[in-house]
């Protein structure tokens, strides 16, 4: 399938900014990209799930994002979790489409998902996007894992290829579903390059911070981050070290509800800054601005966001050698990898970084512009249909 520029439509699957997340954000900016080779739909969700159910939902439909998709995009924000007839509204779009893909990242959509690839009744190629192989939540339920697996094989047996953002991946996708691993790309995330830099000490100014040191954690706040391992890590600094340095630990907690306590009962506690919410894009400048480190104690991973955030800001980076992570993050030349679950080397990572403060320039090749570029020559390499 040979698709000149503007002359084809490539629609795109995912949740809207009304649920904002890591992966509107991949929307909107995929869709933005691929803009510039093709004519774009974004097919979007209106409503995900009973809105109380998404534990998130306060901020629901308020306005946290700065960024938004082009203006030559069609923009169909239609799709309800529970009501068919969107589904089969949504189907309408994917008639005009020469290419479909599909957002993935949770099984609570799955169903929607087999219902809209039943509905693709011209048999245009599908192309799945994975940021989740399973949800860590979902996996911890044999039911909700059961259902994970039945629905993902069915809808995956209709897709044409599959994308994922590291070689990890790619073989834990075939081996977890039974893909042929050669209908399995690998294709990274870019960065995320819609914020506006400031001068450190003016973002540290509008914080409130007076610390020479900040060590930031940012992003959702879930078991498997691994926050209880920074805190340790933070207490374990030489005592000099931690009168002069704030830890800012910043994102909505959803299941780490133990993390208050945590903190509460740390012999550091008045060194510590714990935000329990989502922090919109208007504010996101400031903590990055301001940070000295990004630590991201992850126990298990596949990509992260907020890392594609720390690297656009120059930040030195301390991941754990998980999943698809270190794979990602090797090409920023600020990252430095440490072992998952071990706080004294967390603490010497740490007190080395900030002591010998540096900032790093972003890897070129993660470029949306670089990104589209391959997404452009997958599709035009598909199958004739």
């Amino acid at each position: 399938m040979e698709l000149n520029k503007k002359n084809h439509t490539v629609v795109i699957i995912g949740p809207s900014m009304r649920f904002l997340s890591g992966i509107s954000y991949v929307t909107l900016l995929l869709s933005n990209s691929l803009a510039d080779y093709f004519v774009v739909t974004a097919l979007l969700f209106r409503n995900m799930l009973p809105k109380k159910l998404f534990p998130g939902y306060k901020r629901v439909g308020e306005n946290l994002a700065d960024c938004g998709y082009r203006s030559d995009i069609t923009v169909a924000e239609i799709l309800d979790w529970y009501n068919p007839f969107t589904w089969i509204e949504g189907s309408k779009y994917l008639l005009k489409g020469d290419v479909i893909i599909f957002q993935w990242w949770t099984s609570s959509v799955a169903h929607m998902y087999l219902i809209l690839a039943l509905l693709n009744v011209r048999k245009k190629p599908i192309i799945i996007e994975f940021h989740e192989i399973v949800d860590p939540m979902e996996y911890g339920f044999f039911i909700l894992r059961l259902y994970s697996k039945i629905m993902g094989t069915l809808i995956r047996r209709l897709a044409t290829y599959y994308i994922v953002h590291s070689e990890v991946d790619r073989q834990l996708i075939s081996s977890h579903y039974e893909i042929d691993i050669n209908r399995v790309r690998v294709i990274p995330i870019g960065i995320f390059d819609q914020y506006k830099k400031m001068n450190k000490s003016l973002a540290k100014d509008h914080l409130g911070i007076s610390e020479s040191n900040i060590v930031l954690f940012f992003g959702l706040i879930r078991p498997y981050k691994g926050v209880k391992y920074l805190v340790e890590a933070f207490e374990g600094l030489p005592p000099d070290r931690i009168r002069n340095s704030r830890l800012l630990i910043v994102g909505e907690a959803w299941e780490d509800q133990e993390l208050y306590a945590l903190v509460a009962k740390s012999p550091v506690a008045s060194q510590i800054t714990l935000i329990d919410r989502y922090i919109g894009d208007s504010e996101i400048p400031f903590y990055f601005s301001a940070a000295d480190a990004l630590v991201m104690p992850y126990t298990r991973a596949s990509q992260s966001g907020v890392a594609h955030i720390g690297m656009e800001f120059g930040i030195p980076i301390i991941a754990t050698r998980v999943g698809g992570l270190e794979e990602s993050l090797g090409k920023y030349n600020g990252t430095r990898f440490i072992n998952p679950m071990d706080s004294d080397e967390l603490a010497r990572m740490i007190d080395d970084t900030i002591v010998n403060k540096k900032s790093f320039k972003p890897p070129e090749d993660l470029r949306w512009d670089v990104i589209a570029g391959q997404w452009r020559d997958l599709i035009n390499g598909l199958p004739k249909r």
